[in-house]
């Protein structure tokens, strides 16, 4: 099939809220329509699903953690849903002929939130200290087993040097990697940590204020901020994690935006806000714990699978059609990479029993792991343990919160969960999902190790010759397919509702993972 020449956007995993006890999300004083000028007591109070696993930009992959970092820090450059570059700290980022180094030059007059200089040391003590796989992110800075180098020429300017040539390499190098200061983080010794101490200094559209635990996080605008100050000064990532509280906060405009399900959306007809489905490019998904005993053989794997209906799955997860499509291998079907020349694994109720009875497995107990407060997946999971059932496996349901359910991934075969439900967000780029499916890979959750899958990925990274390429990630589909560690279901829509008391969210532009690009371009009405 025809591919367009893309880069990624890589990435990338309390009960109720008291009301009385929630911040005013309402703007105090009212604003421009226009956001020509920031509303300076204002406040826009967005609830998120929970804390962030990680505030540590060295090491954070989790969508909470990604927006907190995404509001106080910036990249060099992003990569936009079209593939399409953006320079932030970035004034330029030019490869070099010959493809084995990158420079880049920084915009002039970069300053962090505490008013230091940012300078090009700031970038080569970031990148060093990402590529330490032992601080947990490394993936994207490797070339085959070796890392990509920084180095500091002046002030300005990095280069980049590469050990091969690299087809991902400019992506891999421009997204999701935060700089952060060396003035105040240079002495630390252990980036694997979760939280960096103080995790206030930025160059960010906002700075943290003030941080509570499973409550909120508070920020206000970055006075030191490069691009345009923010519209509306104060900001609050409010943690709410039951979707009804979620709901309701919304429609008392106790909260100003948030993520809401499908099934929610025609609850406020009628009411001050507003809902904006979009696409993210997530992959949901079943995944299997295949170094278990009990599903280390391919058919019993494979039988789970040819169980399953996944369009029943989607429909009782995201309620229409209008908020999914179903996807058949590991890259979401929007991807130009994604292939469908792979076993779908369509359900067959009658194959899936004579798998299991080839592999001599019977009385098949499994427990299934998830997140308890999300709906889609409570609805995954219900239909899976029917599904299930009807080829002879008794599955036990274990609903947990997003936290814990990755800290017991994290413990690989040893973890307490068969199966579990997850969801990812890579971008565009194929090599970053070899971050998911590379044996040893930091996001490796199935305990999978294939060495033809970790051959074939490091040959389309090195592959320039986009058909060959094409060839080569078809073929990487196909076989993680065969092998049956992963089951995709859908790619579907996020949904955010908005309060109409604000605009401008096309300016903020709606983007995977952060929800919003930058939430300065809010304003109040």
């Amino acid at each position: 099939m025809p591919r367009k020449i893309v880069t990624s956007l890589a990435a990338v995993a309390a009960a109720g809220l008291l009301l009385s006890g929630c911040t005013a999300a309402s703007p105090e004083t009212p604003g421009t329509s226009d956001g020509g000028s920031a509303s300076s007591n204002a406040t826009f109070t967005y609830a998120i699903g929970g804390d962030p696993m990680s505030m540590n930009p060295i090491n954070l992959n989790d969508r909470w953690g990604l927006t907190f970092a995404n509001i106080v820090y910036s990249p060099l450059a992003r990569v936009e849903a079209d593939g399409t570059v953006v320079n932030e700290l970035a004034d330029t980022i030019e490869p070099a002929d010959d493809g084995l180094s990158v420079t880049v030059t920084l915009k002039d007059d970069l300053k962090w939130s505490d008013g230091e200089p940012i300078t090009a040391e700031d970038v080569v003590f970031t990148y060093t200290n990402k590529a330490v796989r032992d601080n947990g992110n490394a993936d994207l800075l490797y070339v085959g087993d070796q890392p990509i180098t920084a180095s500091a020429t002046d002030d300005k300017t990095v280069v980049f040097t590469l050990p091969s040539i690299s087809a991902a390499a400019i992506s891999n190098i421009a997204t999701e990697t935060y700089i952060i200061p060396k003035h105040i983080y240079g002495d630390v010794t252990d980036f694997s940590v979760t939280q960096l101490d103080p995790a206030a200094i930025g160059s960010g559209p906002y700075k943290l204020d003030e941080y509570k635990p499973g409550e909120y996080l508070k920020f206000s605008a970055n006075e030191n901020y490069y691009g345009d100050a923010p519209h509306i000064s104060n900001l609050i990532l409010q943690i709410l994690t039951d979707a009804d509280t979620v709901k309701t906060a919304l429609q008392t405009d106790q909260v100003s935006a948030s993520f809401v399900t499908s099934a929610q959306v025609a609850e406020f007809d009628g009411t001050n806000v507003s809902t904006y489905p979009y696409s993210e490019g997530r992959v949901a998904y079943l995944g299997v714990e295949a170094e278990k005993p009990a599903l280390a053989d391919a058919k019993v794997r494979q039988a789970l699978f040819f169980a399953l209906d996944r369009a029943a799955l989607s429909d009782a997860a995201f309620l229409s059609d209008e908020y999914y499509e179903l996807a058949y291998t590991i890259l979401p079907p929007s991807n130009p990479w994604a292939t469908e020349d792979v076993e779908k694994y369509n359900q067959d109720v009658e194959k899936s029993k004579q798998l299991l009875a080839e592999a001599n497995a019977s009385d098949l107990k499994l427990t299934l792991g998830y997140i308890g407060t999300d709906p889609a997946q409570v609805a995954e999971a219900t239909q899976i343990q029917e599904q299930l059932a009807e080829v002879g496996v008794t599955v036990t349901l274990s609903g947990v919160d997003a936290s814990a359910l990755y800290a017991e991934l994290e413990k690989g075969a040893d973890n307490k969960f068969d199966l579990f439900l997850g969801g990812y967000i890579m971008g565009l780029e194929p090599d970053a999902y070899s971050a998911l499916f590379r044996t040893g890979a930091s996001a490796n959750y199935f305990g999978y190790s294939n060495p033809e899958v970790d051959a074939l990925f490091t040959a389309g990274v090195a592959e320039l010759d986009e058909a060959k390429r094409g060839d080569i990630y078809d073929q990487i589909q196909a076989k993680i397919q065969d092998d049956a560690v992963f089951f995709p279901i859908a790619d579907n829509k996020k949904i955010i509702a908005m309060s109409n008391s604000f605009t401008g969210i096309e300016e903020a532009r709606l983007v995977p993972i952060y929800s919003l690009e930058n939430f300065g371009k809010l304003a109040v009405k």
